[in-house]
């Protein structure tokens, strides 16, 4: 990389408030839900972090996710609210005939999707915050798990095509081998 070709360190958080703007594309799609229900065949697949702090879903799905879940938000769902002030969003689902309230941190939302139109939103992986980090590994060779979508929007993907997913991480700085 020359001298001339080198990303200028930016002051302004562009890539936060970016990633806020997208959030907030996906919590505008879901308060609509909520207050109007569906339009036509619009549907919602959320995806979220199960381990985040403040998630509260059952006993039993933590179990079987326990890093990060899909739901699909179609026909049968209630009380779908968005809470801005408590950074929270919320909905009645019934797994396996059981039904349950899920609350979901804003922050541990990592994938929005509306197959209908094919509109998705990615979100950076919000984890909960951790030590300080360690040098990175040399990556790995790449495997299908690394970067394969959820089961649910795989299925989309095969039912509706290629989706237009938005991700952040093609624009954030990626620090050199050097360091600089």
């Amino acid at each position: 990389m020359t001298e001339e070709s080198k990303q200028v360190e930016s002051l302004l958080p562009y890539d936060r408030w970016t990633e806020d703007a997208m959030r907030e594309v996906a919590l505008r799609a879901l308060d609509h839900a909520g207050a109007h229900g569906l339009p036509g065949e619009h549907h919602f697949y959320l995806t979220f972090r199960t381990d985040y702090p403040g998630i509260s879903i059952p006993s039993h799905l933590k179990a079987r996710y326990p890093e990060e879940m899909t739901i699909v938000l179609q026909h049968q769902f209630w009380d779908l609210k968005v809470n801005r002030e408590a950074g929270i969003v919320s909905a009645g689902l019934s797994f396996g005939g059981v039904p349950a309230t899920l609350v979901i941190p804003i922050a541990a939302l990592t994938a929005f999707w509306d197959p209908h139109v094919r509109v998705g939103l990615r979100f950076p992986s919000s984890e909960p915050a951790a030590p300080a980090q360690a040098p990175e590994p040399k990556p790995a060779p790449p495997m299908a798990t690394q970067s394969a979508p959820s089961d649910a929007a795989e299925a989309a993907e095969e039912e509706e095509g290629p989706a237009q997913v938005v991700s952040l991480d093609a624009f954030r700085r990626r620090p050199t081998r050097d360091g600089a």
